[in-house]
């Protein structure tokens, strides 16, 4: 095929490319077969009645109307005549009035186009007047109606109403809405119209079954069309389409097939694709069933591409397209045909999809032979960062360890080929590798990326753990002893005739005050002096320092006695009380650095020992770490900041248990995005903790003032904080770390 492209003088890039035209132009038309009768003579422009008529004189009348079409960008009329050739002796006709620039005629084959410049889109309509054509040329108002005007897609060229087969939606790839409506034929016109915020499309001199006439609610699909009705509407089906937001739409026809394509508007008007991935310029096609082979030199001749097509590609297809772009449309022509498409440079290579799979699969097979037949070289690669070891194993696709092999097991992530072999040497790092120099080229490539230094991150982590303990306890001991008993005198109180009453602080103190069988004389022990001291307290309350806020400290003691002259009765009160404050704070700051995403671990603590029965009933010693623990790994963005996969451990001794010690443990695990030298908190625990106890002897205790004689009281409040906070630096090459 011959690629031919219009002439436009906006560019110094397009001028070229038309004095190269001319050439070949000039060539075709010298080879002009002798029995094409019918030649171009002239062409020239006028105006009538304020229309612009186009006359294109020939040697011999034609026999019908020629068929064309119209491109919108850059605005051009292409016409074909089959049996003309051209007899002005030259490619290009300067005419520049009007609308009309100039205009080309390129000769390929058994026919000829006349392609019309214009400066704005216009469409045309073709009469044959005695051995002439006329191309009337359209004004731009009409070539452009008005949003709310009627924008006639097809003509109808049926003379008895139709009925429409069936009405469908779908999806499209870039989220639009497809109405796909299956038409009896092609001669059923279509009418497209804006009304309002609303699209209406009316197939001419048709109907729709009962069964279609219906709703459509498709606002689920996430397309902008909402809603589409079908009604019939007289002679006419009226189908109304509720898009929203902002829209635009396109058309195109493809046998009996009719689709009307509505999609988000594009936020940049400059740029023309108007579906996925299709940027070419638009065009406008309408054709009757015309060959594929035919059409396909249409658009070969729309772009720059040059278009070869197979002998295979065969049959006829009707199109008819409205500013589209051009390679969406060559898509569509593909699809319906069931082509496929092989591009090399500016040439494109059209043929059956199988036969497109048959050539690319002698392709391969004919390079596979080629390599099974081409000689090995071997080539050694020094690697300076990376073992040789690694490597190895990975072009040869081996799991296990060794250091050095032949060709390796055939494995799916093998690199080399079946002929290829590798050996690595661990004392240099180097590697041989034997295979055809399109693999070794693979392999130097592939070694150059990975045999670079590897950066480093520092990570600093800090670790506070701050708290705040107080405490305050009262209490007190209240006791009586009686010792004129053991003394040869009678003890206790007269309550009446021979009644008396003693006081004590428990029945082993009374009997032993009283001299009864079976009590405990001296239960408190004996005195300096020898003689049995009772154990006689009643209220026995001391200050309760048990809790973690006193930290183990002693209480402080202030005790009275009451007597008589002759120091055999005593009342004894004993007051305890201890306010203890204290306030700590330990930083732990564990440092490391690693390469980026290697796993680092630092730590230090202690081990504890513990006992753990076995099955046999013996006991046996066991350690449980307690550790200030650091793992991290790294992990450095192209951006330059660092992804931390952390684990901090915290660990200390804790109260002794029967079994052993208990391990208070703090423990942060989380992976955070932090910028190079920047610190971040991953962690806090603040806990709080306030405590009021009070024990007393019931009815005695709430007696006013005195009843703090048979009571204690403790007080707490502590309040602990831990905060870990982690920086990581990127390690400069030129600045090590010291």
């Amino acid at each position: 095929m011959k690629n031919f492209q219009e002439t436009s003088r906006m560019t110094s890039q397009w001028r070229k490319w038309a004095t190269a035209s001319a050439l070949v132009l000039a060539t075709a038309a010298t080879a002009a077969p002798a029995w094409a009768q019918t030649a171009i003579r002239s062409i020239n422009s006028t105006q009538q009645a304020g229309v612009e008529v186009v006359r294109i004189e020939l040697s011999q009348p034609l026999t019908e109307i020629p068929r064309g079409f119209t491109v919108q960008t850059p605005p051009r009329i292409a016409i074909d005549l089959p049996g003309v050739v051209n007899g002005i002796g030259r490619s290009m006709v300067e005419i520049n009035q009007g609308n009309l620039r100039s205009a080309n005629v390129a000769q390929a084959g058994e026919r000829s186009r006349v392609v019309l410049n214009l400066r704005t889109p216009s469409g045309y309509r073709a009469e044959l007047q005695d051995s002439a054509l006329l191309l009337i040329l359209e004004s731009t108002s009409a070539q452009a109606p008005a949003p709310n005007e009627p924008v006639h897609f097809a003509q109808s060229l049926n003379s008895e109403a139709q009925s429409i087969r069936d009405i469908d939606f779908r999806r499209g790839q870039d989220n639009s809405g497809r109405v796909i409506v299956n038409l009896p034929s092609n001669q059923v016109g279509v009418d497209i119209q804006q009304q309002g915020q609303n699209l209406v499309v009316e197939f001419l001199r048709s109907t729709v079954p009962e069964g279609l006439r219906r709703k459509l609610d498709v606002a689920d699909f996430g397309s902008p069309v909402q809603s589409v009705v079908t009604t019939q509407n007289g002679d006419r089906v009226r189908m109304v389409i509720e898009p929203k937001g902002a829209w635009e739409h396109s058309a195109y026809q493809s046998d009996n097939q009719f689709v009307l394509e509505v999609r988000h508007q594009k936020q940049d008007p400059n740029k023309l694709t108007t579906g996925p991935g299709y940027a070419g310029d638009k065009l406008s096609l309408n054709f009757q069933n015309i060959e594929v082979r035919a059409l396909l030199q249409v658009i070969a001749d729309f772009t720059n591409f040059n278009v070869v097509t197979s002998d295979t590609v065969t049959g006829n297809v009707t199109l008819r397209l409205k500013d589209v772009p051009w390679d969406q449309a060559l898509d569509i022509i593909m699809q319906a045909k069931g082509l496929g498409l092989k591009k090399s440079g500016n040439v494109l290579w059209i043929a059956p999809k199988d036969e497109l799979s048959a050539k690319e699969k002698l392709d391969l097979e004919s390079k596979a032979q080629i390599a099974n037949l081409e000689p090995l070289r071997t080539q050694s690669f020094q690697l300076n960062y990376t073992k040789a070891e690694e490597v190895f194993k990975g072009l040869t696709g081996q799991n296990n360890s060794g250091g050095s092999g032949g060709s390796g097991g055939q494995n799916a992530s093998r690199i080399l080929t079946p002929r290829g072999s590798a050996i690595s040497e661990s004392r240099t790092n180097q590697l041989f590798v034997t295979d055809i120099p399109s693999k070794l080229e693979e392999i130097q490539a592939l070694i150059a990326k990975i045999d670079v230094p590897v950066r480093q991150v520092l990570i600093e982590a800090r670790i506070v753990e701050a708290d705040d303990k107080f405490g305050r306890a009262l209490g007190v001991k209240l006791g009586s002893a009686d010792l004129r008993g053991t003394r040869g005198g009678i003890p206790g109180y007269s309550v009446g005739g021979n009644n008396y009453l003693t006081l004590g602080g428990n029945l082993n103190g009374i009997a032993g005050q009283t001299l009864q069988p079976g009590g405990s004389v001296g239960a408190g022990g004996t005195g300096p002096d020898g003689k049995p001291v009772f154990n006689t307290q009643f209220v026995n309350l001391p200050a309760n320092v048990s809790s973690d806020s006193f930290g183990g400290s002693n209480v402080a003691n202030f005790a009275l006695s009451l007597f008589n002259a002759t120091a055999n009765r005593f009342l004894n009160l004993e007051l305890s009380a201890l306010e203890a404050d204290g306030k700590g704070k330990i930083v732990s700051s564990p440092r490391v650095i690693t390469a980026d995403q290697v796993k680092a671990l630092i730590e230090q603590g202690e081990e504890l020992p513990y006992q753990v029965a076995t099955s046999s009933g013996a006991t046996s010693i066991q350690f449980k770490k307690a550790v200030l623990k650091l793992e991290v790994t790294p992990q450095i963005t192209p951006e330059g900041n660092v992804i931390l996969d952390v684990d901090v451990n915290k660990d200390s001794r804790g109260t002794l248990t029967p079994q052993g010690y208990a391990i208070n443990n703090k423990h942060v695990k989380t992976m955070v995005l932090v910028e190079n030298g920047g610190t971040v908190v991953i962690g806090g625990i603040f806990t709080q903790d306030e405590r009021e106890d009070e024990s007393k002897v019931p009815v005695l205790g709430d007696i006013p003032y005195l009843g703090n004689l048979f009571k204690n009281k403790s007080r707490t409040t502590s309040k602990t904080e831990l905060l870990i906070f982690l920086t990581p630096k990127v390690v400069s090459e030129r600045a090590p770390v010291r």
